[in-house]
């Protein structure tokens, strides 16, 4: 019985397939998800999310957001996703090289617009390791 994985950010549809395994991210730790899950909602963290399907595995970086497990349907609502091919390893460094300047020229900075930087620092970071992963 396969396994239905749709992953979601509010820009758009990122990946939406058949699937016969899953490896999440989650603040509690990584979670392997196979067909006939128990039922479960749980806190997507900043990480790599593993897609296994065939003999080949992709590579997703997600960030932040929420993965509702129900029988053979696995949805990720996340606020970031990109699969390993879109990661634009040069954008990605100098997005994360505006962050860190934003964060240390700032002289009173907002807590959220903080928050804000700090996410898409870690995000930034994971967007390389997936990237950077094999070589």
């Amino acid at each position: 019985m396969p396994l239905t994985l749709e992953i979601v950010t509010p820009e758009a549809k990122v990946y939406s397939d058949t699937i016969d395994s899953v490896v999440i991210p989650t603040v509690e730790g990584e979670i392997g998800v196979l067909p006939g899950h128990i039922p479960l909602l749980t806190q997507v963290e900043h990480g790599e999310l593993r897609v296994a399907k065939g003999n080949a595995t992709l590579f997703l970086a997600v960030s932040g957001g929420f993965a509702q497990i129900d029988g053979d349907r696995v949805r990720v609502l996340a606020e970031h996703a990109i699969t390993e091919e879109k990661i634009d390893e040069n954008a990605v460094e100098a997005a994360l090289k505006r962050a860190e300047q934003e964060i240390k020229e700032a002289k009173t900075i907002d807590p959220q617009q903080y928050e804000h930087l700090q996410s898409l620092i870690r995000y930034s970071g994971v967007q390389l390791a997936v990237k950077r992963r094999r070589r």
